[in-house]
């Protein structure tokens, strides 16, 4: 039962990848930020990123519980295979468990184009929101697991430079590369 994982910086395209992936897999597909989003009712991507920030700085957000939690859900998926799991942590967590991980970046511009034409607000505003998001969320992290996320990249099967490829193209290389290496059917 193959098992992917698609993880990187926020705005680099892990979900829209990850969708694409698992359709042309034949794949279930699982997002565990998606998740996270939909217990706290969260609707635009403004709303989104700004709970999200709040919730990094909050006891409740940034708790050990809720995270076991997160884990647990993406662990049990995982060993069930037959899936595309997007998921922050998941190379960390699921490196084991998975057939083949991949680790999506971009420069920081291009990420935060992509939140401001999301939310339909400014470049600045997007910059500076994806870095207070990141910087959150990676101080979090560090604290509560002992790794900064961003160092992830380091243990990918694969990393992807999003930034001037169309969706179609990078779940095409990935495919490519995955099978070429014998990862995925």
């Amino acid at each position: 039962m193959t098992t992917v994982i698609i993880s990187g910086k926020s705005g680099a395209g892990s979900s829209t990848i990850g969708q694409l992936l698992a359709k042309k897999l034949g794949l279930d597909y699982f997002s565990l930020g998606k998740w996270y989003k939909q217990q706290f009712k969260m609707k635009s991507e403004n709303e989104e990123t700004d709970a999200a920030i709040k919730g990094w700085k909050s006891k409740e957000g940034s708790s050990k519980e809720l995270h076991n939690k997160l884990d647990n859900i993406q662990l049990t998926l995982a060993k069930k295979g037959h899936i595309v799991i997007d998921s922050k942590l998941g190379i960390h967590f699921l490196k084991g468990l998975a057939d083949f991980t991949v680790w999506l970046e971009a420069s920081l511009p291009i990420r935060a184009a992509r939140y401001a034409k999301r939310s339909k607000t400014d470049i600045d505003t997007a910059i500076k929101q994806l870095e207070e998001k990141e910087s959150a969320e990676r101080k979090s992290w560090k604290k509560i697991y002992g790794f900064d996320y961003f160092d992830q990249r380091n243990q990918a099967d694969l990393v992807v430079d999003t930034s001037d490829k169309t969706p179609e193209e990078i779940v095409d290389h990935i495919i490519r590369v995955g099978r070429m290496r014998g990862l995925i059917g």
